[in-house]
């Protein structure tokens, strides 16, 4: 360990008499000061000892100072050291050698003691100065790394809110427009149903009473066709209350989608989100005029409701399903409508409980979805960017670069979870959601 207060110097140098002068002359400056005779000496040294600063001879035997110097500055832990050149070679082709080579300085023998203290005492100025410029700057470039990783997760939590903002008070409003309506007559069909038996049952007794009608009611009873209006009006009612059901259920899919969350998970029901979410694309799944309909292929398995935050990761499932939307339809890019019919396009959905065995009992300690495409694939180039910041392989106006990254943040950050890829160009992908059961963990 060195204790000088100006430095630690090494000499290399294969004239002893040149070693003893300049030593003397350094340490009478408060320097500490070490000395070999060779190159090979100054490179073993450098094991075990690192100087603030090297005076290096040229003319020696082995490996002479060029070569030492070379191989120091090849030397990632070595390279940040100032070498002055002491030597008699005074022509402009050693010199320019010598600085090339990295050299910070060239004394020429025979020197002046007065000269080496006032060049060796520069140079280690500079290389502090040097040393504090770097550190200022690697912690600035730190400072500025920090600030611009906390601007774009800023900027990512502010997208997503705003876009899960507006979506709820877009699908609450549409939701509240709709369930008016669809209560009413939902309310009424009841009704409806008890009047037109009412009413049946009002003609079956005039029929029964008043077998012969007057001509203008028979001709009615002809034109109408009684007796399919009797069996047809039944199931007319029974249609409007199944579409009614199913107004409500798209409804109540709307707001589950978009549902704004708490300060704190709540326990929701993993498949719900996923299928609202699927509700939300059926439009895009749906057969037009270039392919089929995708099918849409479900495994889900027996999961119990976990601790999340829903309506981010329904955000999630968004992101994901598009993109598998997206794969597809480059996939069939230079595909016909009857290649797609032999190979036909698929995204397969699966979920699993991931138990874990404690003792006696048999806990689920995670869960996780597959979200699986037979779609364009990509490349292990852009395997190893899709989760970065504003990264986008669509087209401008297509992509923001911003989806995969919010769902890489809500997993990791939001949920303490973990988010793979798998794909292979032109076969598809597979994204693989993996989500810690809170509830598990909370009861242990």
């Amino acid at each position: 360990m060195h204790t000088s207060t100006t430095g630690y110097i090494l000499i290399v140098d294969d004239t002893p008499a040149n070693i003893e002068v300049v030593s003397e002359t350094l340490m009478d400056a408060g320097f500490e000061v070490a000395s070999v005779l060779s190159g090979e000496r100054a490179l073993n040294h450098m094991q075990y000892n690192e100087p603030n600063l090297i005076l290096l001879d040229i003319m020696m035997p082995g490996i002479d100072g060029f070569e030492t110097c070379q191989r120091l500055k090849a030397n990632p832990k070595t390279h940040h050291i100032p070498i002055i050149f002491m030597t008699a070679l005074a022509d402009i082709d050693s010199k320019v050698k010598g600085f090339e080579l990295g050299a910070v300085d060239y004394i020429t023998k025979p020197f002046q003691e007065k000269e080496i203290l006032v060049r060796v005492k520069t140079h280690l100025h500079l290389r502090s100065l040097t040393k504090n410029l770097e550190q200022q700057v690697a912690e600035r470039t730190a400072q500025l790394s920090q600030a611009l990783k906390d601007l774009q997760t800023s900027q990512i939590q502010l997208v997503q809110s705003e876009k899960m903002s507006a979506l709820g008070q877009l699908v609450a409003g549409v939701a509240h427009e709709i369930n008016n309506p669809v209560g009413c007559i939902n309310g009424n069909i009841s009704y409806v149903e008890e009047y037109i038996k009412d009413l049946l049952e009002i003609i079956d007794l005039y029929q029964q009473y008043y077998p012969q009608p007057i001509t203008a009611i028979q001709e009615k009873f002809h034109a109408v066709d009684l007796d399919y209006l009797r069996e047809d009006l039944p199931k007319l009612v029974q249609s409007l209350q199944e579409s009614t059901n199913r107004i409500c259920n798209i409804s109540t899919s709307l707001r589950t989608f978009s549902r704004t969350d708490s300060d704190r998970p709540i326990c929701c029901n993993i498949h719900e989100g996923i299928d609202s979410t699927l509700l939300i694309l059926k439009h895009r799944l749906k057969a037009n005029d270039s392919r089929p309909a995708i099918q849409v292929i479900k495994n889900y398995s027996k999961i119990p409701e976990i601790e999340c935050y829903p309506g981010q990761l329904n955000q999630v499932f968004m992101n994901l399903l598009a993109n598998a939307i997206d794969a597809i339809e480059q996939s069939n890019q230079k595909r016909s409508f009857e290649d797609i019919l032999i190979k036909p396009n698929w995204i397969k959905i699966s979920t699993e409980a991931q138990i874990e065995h404690e003792k006696e009992s048999a806990l689920v300690s995670h869960i996780i979805i597959r979200i699986q495409d037979n779609g364009i694939g990509m490349s292990e180039l852009i395997k190893q960017k899709i989760f970065n910041y504003l990264f986008t392989t669509k087209g401008v106006g297509k992509g923001t670069g911003l989806g995969l990254t919010i769902a890489h943040q809500i997993v990791i950050e939001k949920h303490n979870g973990s988010i793979q890829v798998n794909s292979t160009p032109e076969e598809g992908t597979e994204f693989v959601i993996t989500i810690p059961n809170r509830t598990k963990n909370e009861k242990e």
